[in-house]
């Protein structure tokens, strides 16, 4: 995003000193032979740098989300859930599920090519778990509580 506005912004400064530096000696009038258009962005780069940061942030939840599940982690991985999935599980099952998943399956199952598209305080997360292709996750809901991103499909 950075370079788009770079790139928008050494196109205007080019298109206007073009048309400062064009003109012609025998006293007719010029005529533009092109027209440039120079897209404005839509986001400012502080914007732009914040959803890069937030979209970082949240990979790294689900990463360490992801791997205390599989690591059989009940108790810290309850800590990721949602107030809405917390209603949902209770602390004990959740946790007897986690450690019956990291029997079944075993740790370091991490996720690999996380994707996440954020919108104000909601999040969908795409990604890979590592040598578990059946747990590979599209648009996975998160949600942002307290200013913490917390896992939101349940």
């Amino acid at each position: 995003m950075r370079t788009t506005a770079t790139l928008a912004v050494t196109a205007a400064a080019l298109l206007a000193l073009t048309a400062c530096s064009s003109g012609s000696d025998d006293g007719a009038d010029p005529t533009p032979s092109t027209s440039a258009t120079v897209e404005v962005p839509t986001t400012t780069p502080t914007d732009t740098l914040a959803l890069a940061d937030d979209e970082g942030n949240l990979a790294r939840v689900v990463e360490t989300y992801t791997s205390l599940y599989f690591a059989g982690e009940g108790e810290p991985a309850y800590v990721f859930l949602s107030k809405r999935c917390k209603a949902k599980a209770d602390p004990a099952v959740f946790e007897a599920t986690v450690e019956e998943a990291a029997k079944d399956y075993g740790p370091g199952h991490v996720p690999k090519d996380v994707r996440a598209t954020v919108s104000g305080d909601m999040a969908r997360v795409s990604y890979k778990v590592q040598g578990l292709p059946k747990f590979d996750q599209q648009a996975q809901p998160w949600t942002r509580e307290g200013g913490d991103w917390k896992y939101d499909a349940c």
